[in-house]
Parts: structure tokens; sequence; C-alpha cells
């Protein structure tokens, strides 16, 4: 990799290194979202068959994982989280399951056969890279994918319409929801991540090779797409 390049071992915000942020991550994540529906839901419209090859980046702590090992899919969770890593690890053997692989690798780093696999999943960790390497990212993911295949991608992202109030009254209802904890998590994720706007990434995902077959906004600065490589 050039010395130029971004580095995407380095923690934005959140430093998901350290164990104990780990270990605060579901229960945090938990006053908010319902994570385990939101992955079955994930895992329900890419409608993948046992044997199938899922690749999981920013897999984090692997509850999408699981539950698509446990649909006998084949999976290879993707995390630059050393610890992220390790607790994912820590389920798959309390589980016995085989049909889990773990990578400690990124969008930019990932060294996986082309053409290899059936769908890609990136929940709530694209916004780790800069525009400008979200497309290459996107390339990349593109490659990866056997003609035909499905990205889901789920993130924050923006309208062009006030965007900074749209942000604010997300960071109040963080709050209400809990307290400081999450304010604070919502105003570093605002001050210190990539967030982009919808016409941006949706202009990236096009160039990419992507064509967009479902499209959510399940909150004003979330967005769900279900993509398909069709180039």
């Amino acid at each position: 990799m050039a010395t130029w390049h971004y580095d995407e071992f380095r923690q934005v915000g959140k430093d998901f290194g350290l164990p104990e942020e780990v270990e605060q991550y579901d229960p945090s994540h938990a006053q908010f979202r319902d994570a385990e529906a939101e992955a079955r839901a994930i895992l329900d419209r890419l409608d993948l068959a046992p044997g199938d090859h899922l690749i999981d980046f920013g897999c984090g702590t692997g509850i999408l994982a699981l539950l698509a090992a446990e649909r006998g899919i084949r999976v290879t969770a993707v995390d630059v989280s050393r610890a992220m890593l390790a607790k994912l690890r820590s389920r798959i053997e309390e589980r016995s399951m085989d049909n889990i692989e773990t990578l400690h690798a990124g969008f930019l780093t990932a060294d996986l056969p082309p053409s290899s696999a059936d769908a890609i999943v990136s929940s709530l960790s694209f916004h780790h890279l800069p525009d400008f390497w979200k497309g290459i990212a996107l390339r990349r993911l593109h490659a990866l994918l056997e003609p035909g295949g499905r990205f889901f991608l789920h993130d924050v992202v923006l309208a062009e319409e006030r965007p900074l109030e749209t942000i604010q009254d997300f960071i109040d209802r963080m709050e209400t929801l809990g307290g400081d904890f999450l304010r604070d998590d919502a105003e570093t994720h605002f001050r210190e991540e990539f967030s982009t706007y919808d016409w941006i990434l949706e202009g990236l995902l096009s160039r990419a090779g992507f064509r967009i077959d479902w499209r959510d906004e399940p909150d004003p600065v979330m967005r769900s797409y279900l993509l398909r490589r069709v180039a």
C-alpha cells in the first residue's frame, strides 16, 4: 500500500480497537435500534441460499454474520478492529460454527478473490471512509461480486435540504433516548466521521457499476440500498 493511501485501520470517532468500547457497542446501540431485526431484514432481502458466499464488511461484533451462518450461508466477516473480531470469534466458538471466516482488513485492504461473493453487506461502516476513498472502495467491492451479485448498503446518508437541522434533530433524539452517552456518540460521528449526501453516494454507486434495485429512508439521516452488479 502506498504511503499516501488512506489508513483505514486508524480509528475515527469511537476507538473500537479498545476492548471496553467493543463491550459497550451492542448495549449502547440497543438503546436506539434493534440490530438483530435489522440483520434479519437485510438477509431476507438478499435472499441467499445455503452455501452462498456473503462478505460482511465492518462486521463489528458479528450479529449479521452469525445469523447468516445459521442459515447455512458461508460468511467472510471483515473488520479493521482486532477487538471486534476477537469478540466475534468467541461467539463463533461458543456456537461451534465452521462456516464463518474472519479477516482483519477493510474496504481498501481486503485481499479476496475476484468474483467470489454472491453478496456483500456494509451496515453502518462505510462512513469511516472519505468520499474519494468511498469511490475506490466501491470499485473494489464491485470486483469481489460475481456478475449479478447483490450489495446491501446501510449507512448515515443525508439529503441536501436542511442537513444541519436534520443532524441536530438526530442528536437531540439520541440524547432523549440515551442521555449524554448517545448525544456525545452522535456528535462525535458528525464531527469526525465521513457521512455524505445521497446524491454524491448514489453517483459513486452508479459510476462503480451498481444499479439501485431498492432504496429506503428508515430515518432522515439514514439510507438503505439494495444494489446489483450490472457492469
